[in-house]
This record gives structure tokens, sequence and C-alpha cells, in this order.
């Protein structure tokens, strides 16, 4: 499992931008909070990405952002064949009011490149793609969130829930549901400002938003995962883990590492081809 050190060579190689129709996923799993201190590379993320990775009141939550952000700045960096600190973000208009503080962007990549990040409990996803993306990750959902939350869903979705008699089938069932949901809404640019129940993510695939293909992602016992992509399905889909060194001083994510970029291993259910590596596993 090769890890390069990130330096004038690497910039060298240039773009390795995602082809039209395929989307790269990949996951990240926080540090160890015992040796993240010591080894997690904060040098790469801007002061206002240090300042947020210092507020968090549990010292495990602090780590999962500053994995997933300095993962985010790495994989962007490779894509784009720039420094990681030299990633130059944007954020696009808001849906409802036009002002600057909608979904997050990369300044200006000709061709396009669209990404999403999420991260939960100690888990991240970053998707990435030459068309709009959102992704979501979520722990696994509580009895108690899913007799909160489903109230406020589709009635659609809510006709599902109801109908099924296992508690336990119906805290996965929602789980799977609400990262939809939140993949989503991430991918329109609004989040929950727009009514969760006003559009149906649930199991029948023919009843979701035009225009959109909704896909489930394999993320280990303890998460579901969600990403959105605007369009049909697309031809390739890619979900890899992010190597935990690959987060460490000196290195950075090698976009060829465990060779399955561009290799079939399945056809889904949304027609779409999944490769996927192993090192979360």
């Amino acid at each position: 499992m090769p890890v390069l050190e990130f330096g004038a060579a690497a910039l060298a190689a240039g773009p390795r931008l995602p082809a039209a129709g395929q989307l790269d996923v990949w996951m990240v799993r926080r540090a160890p909070l015992e040796t993240a201190a010591e080894l997690l590379d904060l040098t790469e993320l801007s002061e206002a990405e240090r300042r947020r990775t210092a507020s968090f009141v549990r010292p495990t939550d602090g780590v999962t952002y500053a994995s997933a952000h300095v993962a985010l700045r790495r994989l962007l960096g490779a894509y784009l064949g720039l420094a990681p600190q030299d990633v130059p973000f944007v954020r696009e208009p808001c849906p409802g009011c036009a002002e600057p503080h909608g979904r997050p962007a990369v300044a200006h990549p000709d061709p396009p490149l669209h990404f999403s990040l999420a991260h939960s409990h100690g888990m991240a996803v970053i998707a990435l793609s030459r068309t709009v993306v959102g992704a979501d990750v979520e722990r696994l959902p509580r009895a108690e969130t899913v007799e909160v939350c489903t109230p406020a869903l589709h009635p659609g979705e809510q006709a599902e829930l109801a109908a099924l008699d296992d508690a336990g089938e119906r805290r996965a069932t929602f789980g799977r549901l609400w990262t939809r949901k939140e993949a989503y809404l991430k991918a329109l640019g609004t989040g929950l400002s727009r009514d969760p129940g006003h559009d149906y993510l649930g199991a029948d695939p023919h009843r979701r938003p035009a225009g959109w293909t909704l896909l489930d992602l394999p993320s280990g016992p303890r998460h579901n995962a969600a990403v959105a992509v605007r369009g049909g399905a697309p031809e390739q889909v890619t979900v890899r883990w992010v190597p935990p060194v690959a987060l460490y001083a000196g290195q950075t994510v090698d976009l060829d590492a465990d060779g399955t970029v561009g290799v079939p291993v399945h056809r889904g259910a949304e027609g779409t081809t999944t490769a996927v590596s192993d090192w979360g596993a």
C-alpha cells in the first residue's frame, strides 16, 4: 500500500480529475486519539479549520473533524495537482438568498470538480465527481431518534417505516433513508433548511426526485452512508478507504495505491459499477 511524499514530483504530474460519468468516493476513519496530536498533520489546514478543530468539547469529535479535512485537502490536492494548503475553496450562492454561503466548492476548476464532505462519530465520506454531488454519513440511529424524527418525514417514507414490525429493521431502514435525504439536501445546497418531509427518498427509486441518482454506500457495521449525484446513474463508482498513515505529516493519498481505480467489482441495483478496497475493513 504505497503512500507517497507530497513533493514537486507529485505536483508536476498535474490534475487527475475523475472522468466524465465517474464518481469517486473515499471513506476516512478518525485518526487514533492517542497518536493524533503527534502524527496528524494540521499544518495544511486553514486558520479557521484549526480553530474549529480546537473548539470541539469532545476530543474525538475534534480529531474526526481534523482527519476529515486533512483527507479532503490532500485528496483535492492530488486530483487538482496542487499542494493541499493551496486548494482554493469558495462558497457557492445560497439557493434561497443567492448570498455566498451555499455549498462548499473548489474555485473555477476547468473541467469542473465537485465534491462533498460529511463526517460523523469517527468516520468521514468524501465524494468527488464532474457533476454536482452530495454525501452523508451518520452513526446508526437510536430508537429514540427514529421515534422523534419520523413525523418530519415524507408521508411515503413514514408509511414504509410504519409497515416494519421489527424495531431493529425499522432503525436500519430509517438510517439508510436519512443519509439519502441529507446527501440529497446537501447536493441541492439547502441542507435541512428545506423541509425534510417535502422529498421522497425511500426504498422505491422510481419515486425519488427526478434528475438525481441516490446510492447507498458500504460503510461498516456502525454507520450508514449515501451519495446523491445530479443526473443519471454514474457509469463508474469507485469506493475506497483512505489509509490511516495518509493523514500524517509528510504523507499524502496515492490515487493509485490499491490498484482498484476503474476496476469493476459488481453491478449494483442502480446500474453502476462499484470497486471497494479493504483498507477500512
